[in-house]
């Protein structure tokens, strides 16, 4: 399988990705586009099996932000144009903040508000894939706080909601490794019990 990794390596300036050569298995293509062009995007989409996206927005503070939903509109676009059918994209838990209720007195009352316009925007995302998509064979994972820790081979849980719950409904975790997220996207790709499904996951 082929595919072009958005963003899962890239930091954002402007409107270009530029994508950092850094750890990447030698047969992996370093390209520079336009994420918020689809005509940009479709030139490498071509020919590929599916797309991951892991793209990542900086939050402000006293204002909204759109890159997520910016950015998914061409995605799908691009993939429209070349025919590119399956896509695996992320979010995060609590994209619906008010689901944050029992979650951690630092992520309810302090993480949660200094991030609100990343998560609010990234529900919008989800809200855009669910009514705009539908000819697209989508997956949203949503994970937890990111770590920058080697892979495993734990378990993987998922939940189809805003966080995985403990048997009490509160969060079993906090953070996961970026590596077992990355894992358990791609596993995805040929799963289809997540066809236009949105998963929140974590490991055991």
């Amino acid at each position: 399988m082929t595919l072009p990794l958005t963003g899962c390596i890239a930091k954002t300036h402007t409107q270009n990705t530029t994508v950092h050569s850094e750890g990447l298995d030698e047969a992996a293509a370093v390209v520079e586009a336009n994420i918020f062009s689809a005509d940009s995007l479709a030139e490498h989409f071509k020919g590929q099996d599916a797309v991951v996206s892991c793209l990542g927005f900086q939050y402000k503070m006293f204002s909204s932000i759109s890159g997520y939903t910016d950015s998914i509109a061409a995605i799908a676009g691009a993939m429209r144009q070349t025919g590119v059918n399956r896509m695996v994209t992320m979010t995060s838990w609590y994209t619906d903040t008010s689901s944050a209720q029992n979650a951690s007195f630092f992520v309810r009352n302090l993480l949660i508000p200094l991030i609100k316009s990343v998560l609010t925007n990234m529900f919008e995302m989800e809200k855009y894939l669910q009514k705009e998509c539908s000819d697209i064979n989508w997956t949203v994972v949503r994970p937890p706080g990111l770590q920058n820790t080697p892979v495993t081979d734990k378990e993987i849980l998922t939940h189809e909601g805003y966080f995985v719950p403990d048997d009490k409904g509160y969060p079993i975790t906090n953070t996961e490794s970026r590596a077992d997220v990355s894992r358990f996207m791609l596993s995805t790709l040929n799963d289809d019990r997540w066809t236009r499904k949105i998963v929140a996951m974590c490991c055991k």
